[in-house]
C-alpha cells in the first residue's frame, strides 16, 4: 500500500531569508548536505519532526524543528546559518522517563523525571548534569533555563558523561520531552 504524500516527512532548506534563493527539499535523513547549499537562512517544515545539525554526519550544534515556517535562522535558535545534516525524530507516543545524575558514570545524587523541566536548578538543586539515562522517550536538553541556548537531542540509552550527548560543558538549564507533531 502506498503512503499518501501528505504523511511523508518533508523539510525544505533555503539559502536566503524568507524562503528565497536556492533551496533543497528532504524527505529522509541526510548525513551530508554540503553540496546542496552553501548556507541556510530559512526553513519550511511541511511535516515531521527534524533534528538539524551544524556539521555533516550529525555533529555540532543541534536544533529541533516541528511543522512550521522559520524565515530566519534565529527563529530556530540558530547560532549561525550553517546546517549540514538532518535526521527525523522517531515517532513516540508512549511514556517518558529520564534519570539525571550530578556526577559522571551515574554517580552522585539522582533524580528521575517524566515531565518537562523548565528550570533544572529549581528542581535538581544543581546547575550541571554530568550523566543521564534515558529510559523512555526522546528528550531535548537545553543549556539555559526555559528551553534556551544550545540544544542536545537524547535518544533512549546511557550517557555516562555530558560529552556523550555532544555538550562541551555539563551545564543543563532545562529539558523537555520530544513529542511527535505531524
Amino acid at each position: 500500500m502506498k503512503i499518501p504524500f501528505y504523511f511523508l516527512p518533508q523539510i525544505t532548506f533555503y539559502e536566503d531569508h524568507n524562503f528565497q534563493g536556492r533551496s533543497y527539499e528532504c524527505t529522509t535523513e541526510c548525513p551530508d548536505m554540503t553540496s546542496y547549499f552553501r548556507h541556510c537562512n530559512s526553513i519550511r517544515v511541511a511535516s515531521g519532526n527534524w533534528i538539524l545539525y551544524e556539521h555533516p554526519h550529525y555533529r555540532g550544534h543541534q536544533y529541533y524543528l516541528s511543522r512550521g515556517e522559520y524565515p530566519e535562522f534565529q527563529q530556530w535558535m540558530g547560532l549561525n546559518d550553517s546546517i549540514r545534516s538532518c535526521r527525523l525524530s522517531p515517532q513516540h507516543h508512549g511514556s517518558f522517563r529520564v534519570k539525571v545524575y550530578e556526577r559522571e558514570d551515574f554517580r552522585g545524587r539522582m533524580m528521575e523525571f517524566t515531565e518537562d523541566c523548565p528550570q533544572v536548578f529549581e528542581r535538581f538543586k544543581f546547575h550541571d548534569i554530568y550523566s543521564c539515562f534515558v529510559l523512555d522517550g526522546y528528550w531535548m536538553f537545553y543549556e539555559e533555563p526555559y528551553y534556551r541556548g544550545h540544544q542536545y537531542y537524547l535518544r533512549p540509552g546511557e550517557y555516562r558523561r555530558y560529552t556523550d550527548w555532544g555538550a562541551m560543558t555539563p551545564r543543563v538549564g532545562s529539558f523537555r520531552r520530544v513529542h511527535y507533531f505531524s
